[in-house]
């Protein structure tokens, strides 16, 4: 019986050390699971800049950004700035910009700056640059990093727009959830952003918003779904039923309070 309990108490005592350093190994590690974009230097502000993405291939529609700040001559990581974005594309005879959101914070979250751009069209028709303006807090410092974007379609769209019925208004609609979709209840999120200019894209929180998922082959929707709310910054999110596997077709109708704003809109899902 001693021998059993000593038995199980190392085995616990092992776990537990495991455990323990894989939970070091991710603190230390704030880019596992990311994929690094590029690099290079914030001219003036003393630093150096490192890009990760979710996926190394990036497409339309709504795309984090995780940038990584150090000291370019100490190498230390810099966890205070203040960061803005400006999305750039270059058709030759015009350029435009897109959506995007800054950092929420000065502070790094775990070493890390998260921020995100709405690419509204694929590199094919033109050419897209980010540019990345930094104030290092704390060396009083200002400069910018420039760094040139890819940008495909995907076979599923995840970026749609349409020109409002009630004010005639530009929106651009971005799917951010699921990602990763399952049979079940998913958490549904998008994006939605209204044109004001070429260069001004705010998010927009006048719209409500209701959900219709069906499959088109099997000719059926499903149950308990949610439909989006606002939640901040253009966001709404929500919950999509997927009763099996397959094609899903999530159909969406805009409101503005009475009024129809678009009911011709959808993004299909295939898992």
């Amino acid at each position: 019986m001693k021998k059993y309990v000593l038995a199980s108490l190392i085995i616990f005592i092992a776990s537990l050390i495991a455990c323990t350093k894989e939970k070091e190994q991710i603190e230390q590690d704030p880019t596992l699971g990311l994929i690094k974009i590029t690099e290079g230097y914030a001219n003036g502000a003393s630093a150096k800049v490192v890009v990760y993405c979710n996926n190394a291939n990036i497409s339309t529609g709504y795309t984090r950004f995780y940038l990584a700040l150090f000291d370019s001559i100490s190498g230390n990581r810099i966890e205070d700035a203040e960061i803005n974005l400006t999305p750039k594309m270059d058709m030759g005879t015009m350029t435009h910009s897109a959506p995007y959101e800054n950092p929420s914070s000065t502070r790094a979250e775990r070493h890390l700056f998260p921020c995100s751009v709405t690419f509204v069209m694929p590199s094919a028709s033109g050419n897209w640059t980010l540019k990345v303006d930094i104030k290092n807090i704390g060396a009083g410092k200002t400069g910018s990093f420039v760094f040139p974007v890819t940008v495909s379609d995907p076979v599923l769209s995840r970026q749609k727009s349409f020109t409002a019925n009630h004010n005639g208004a530009k929106y651009f609609i971005s799917l951010i959830e699921p990602t990763k979709p399952k049979v079940g209840i998913n958490d549904f999120e998008i994006a939605i952003y209204k044109k004001v200019s070429m260069m001004s894209w705010p998010a927009d929180s006048s719209l409500s918003v209701m959900i219709t998922p069906e499959m088109p082959t099997m000719g059926h929707g499903s149950p308990n779904n949610v439909n989006p709310i606002h939640i901040q910054n253009g966001h709404y999110k929500g919950k999509v039923n997927f009763t099996m596997t397959g094609l899903w077709r999530l159909n969406l109708d805009y409101m503005s309070g009475t009024a129809v704003a678009d009911t011709t809109q959808y993004f299909d899902i295939e898992f």
